[in-house]
C-alpha cells in the first residue's frame, strides 16, 4: 500500500497536467485572433517566438538544466525550429486572420492526418485503418470548409484554409524527423534553442514578407496575446506536455491532446462570440475521429 498510493497520486497529477496542457493550447486560438487586432500576422508570430524563447531560457535556467545542446541534437533542433515553430506560427497566424479561430484550430490540427501520406512517401508500413482514418479526416476537412457556401471568389478565405492546412503539414514533417531522432539530451532541454531558431527565422520573414507590418504596444490585445501565447501556452504548455508523456502511455497522451481543437472551439464561442455551425460540428467530429483512428492504428504492435 505504501507504494501504490504515491503511484496513484502521480497518475492523478499526470492526468491533471494533460488537462492543463489541452486547455493551454486550446486557448491559443482565440488568443491569436485577439492579438491580430494589434499587429500583423508574421510580426505577431515573431513577437510570440521571442517571448517564448526568453521564457524558455529563464525556465531551463531556473531548473538548472540550461546548457548547450549535444551536437547530434542540432539537426532536429533546426527542423523543429524551422518547421514546427517558424512555419506553424506564421502560417497559423496568416490563416486565423481570415477564418474563425475555432475552425482554424481544427484545420491546423490535422498533423496526424498528414503523417499518413508522408509515411507512405517515406516507404513506411501503413495499416489500412490508418489510411481509412486519414480519408475520414480529409472528408471532415471538406465538410468543415462548408463547400455549399464556400466563396471561391474570396481570395483571403481560400488562402486562409490553405495556410492552416500547410501549418499542419509543416508540423507533420518536423514530427517525421523527430520520431526518428535518438536524443542525446531531452526535448525540454532543446526548447529554448528551438525557440531561438524560430525567433531568428521569423524576424527575417518579417523583413521579407511584412516590411510594413507592425505590433502596436499601446493596445492591450497585443499584451494579452504575447503574455498568454508567448509565456504560458508556449514554454509552460510544452513543459507540461513533456511531463505528461513521461507519466502516461503515449497513446493516452495523443488521444487526450485531441481535446485541443475542442477547447479552441468552446473558448472561441465564449470569448469571441463565434457560432457553432452544423458544418463546424460535423467536420470537427470527422477530423477528430479520423485522427483517433490513425493514432490507434499507429499504436498497434507491428508484426
Amino acid at each position: 500500500m505504501s507504494v501504490a498510493l504515491p503511484v496513484a497520486r502521480a497518475t492523478r497529477i499526470a492526468w491533471l497536467q494533460l488537462a492543463t496542457a489541452v486547455v493551454l493550447f486550446g486557448l491559443t486560438w482565440p488568443a491569436m485572433k485577439i492579438g491580430l487586432l494589434a499587429g500583423t500576422p508574421v510580426w505577431l508570430a515573431a513577437g510570440r517566438a521571442t517571448a517564448s524563447a526568453l521564457t524558455a531560457f529563464a525556465l531551463l535556467a531556473a531548473l538548472g538544466r540550461l546548457r548547450l545542446p549535444h551536437r547530434e541534437d542540432w539537426p532536429v533542433i533546426l527542423s523543429v525550429g524551422g518547421l514546427q515553430l517558424t512555419s506553424f506560427f506564421a502560417l497559423a497566424n496568416l490563416g486565423v486572420q481570415s477564418l474563425p479561430a475555432g475552425r482554424s484550430g481544427v484545420l491546423a490540427y490535422t498533423t496526424m492526418l498528414w503523417m499518413v501520406p508522408l509515411s507512405l512517401i517515406a516507404g513506411e508500413p501503413i495499416g489500412r485503418r490508418a489510411i481509412a482514418g486519414a480519408a475520414l479526416g480529409a472528408l471532415g476537412v471538406v465538410v468543415l470548409s462548408d463547400p455549399l457556401r464556400f466563396d471561391w471568389q474570396d481570395r483571403q478565405i481560400v488562402l486562409g484554409h490553405a495556410y492552416l492546412l500547410l501549418a499542419g503539414l509543416s508540423w507533420a514533417i518536423a514530427m517525421m524527423h523527430t520520431r526518428k531522432h535518438v536524443w542525446r539530451g531531452t526535448p525540454l532541454d532543446a526548447l529554448p534553442w528551438q525557440m531561438s531558431v524560430a525567433t531568428v527565422l521569423l524576424w527575417i520573414l518579417v523583413a521579407v514578407i511584412e516590411p510594413h507590418g507592425y505590433l502596436d504596444p499601446g493596445r492591450w490585445e497585443l499584451w494579452v496575446a504575447l503574455v498568454y501565447i508567448g509565456i504560458l501556452a508556449g514554454p509552460a504548455g510544452t513543459w507540461t506536455t513533456v511531463s505528461v508523456t513521461r507519466a502516461l502511455p503515449p497513446i493516452t497522451t495523443s488521444l487526450g491532446m485531441l481535446g485541443v481543437p475542442l477547447i479552441g472551439i468552446v473558448s472561441s464561442v465564449l470569448l469571441l462570440g463565434e457560432k457553432v455551425t452544423a458544418s463546424l460540428a460535423a467536420g470537427t467530429a470527422l477530423v477528430l475521429a479520423g485522427m483517433a483512428i490513425v493514432i490507434l492504428e499507429n499504436a498497434r504492435p507491428r508484426r
